[in-house]
């Protein structure tokens, strides 16, 4: 009897056994993000339009980061300067960006350099990026591809089976 047991378990559990220390399909692992382990500044001084929208960076002061320095050149051309109550000046202002490693956040300060300049009615910056995407994209599409048909084929006629 105890040979039957043993014999049955050797038969049935050594397989199972061997199935699990086979490895199945891994999932793609994410790289680490390292944050940087120093601090970080980067300051521009930006033209407002009467919408509040930044026009263009006429100055920048960047660090020993790039990475830091594109993002924050992006999103410095994407910010909007208002007032509470959603009025805007025009006007030069100074956007500074402090990364603080210890807390791994970004504190971004603004404040105003001048009033006054003749960009009040320029278009902003994040609109003119995406008029020039629009326009691409318009002018792209379709040029210089072949035919559908020459890079799929001859569509096949459905029969019964």
């Amino acid at each position: 009897m105890k040979l039957t047991v043993t014999l049955a378990a050797a038969l049935f559990i050594a397989p199972l056994l061997s199935l699990a220390a086979t490895p199945g399909p891994q999932p793609s692992r994410i790289p680490a993000l390292h944050e940087p382990t120093v601090s970080l500044h980067t300051e521009f001084v930006v033209e407002v339009n009467g919408r509040g929208q930044v026009v263009r960076v006429k100055s920048a002061k960047g660090c020993k980061n790039p990475t830091f320095n594109a993002q924050t050149y992006g999103n410095v051309l994407q910010m909007w300067i208002r007032h509470p109550n959603g009025t805007a000046d025009v006007g030069l202002y100074r956007v500074t960006y402090d990364y603080n490693p210890h807390t791994q956040k970004v504190l971004r300060r603004v404040s105003i350099v001048r009033r006054g300049g003749n960009w009040g009615n320029a278009e902003g910056a994040a609109n003119e990026m995406l008029d020039t995407a629009r326009r691409e994209a318009e002018s792209a599409s379709g040029k210089n591809l072949p035919p559908l048909q020459n890079i799929i084929g001859a569509t096949p006629t459905p029969r019964p089976q």
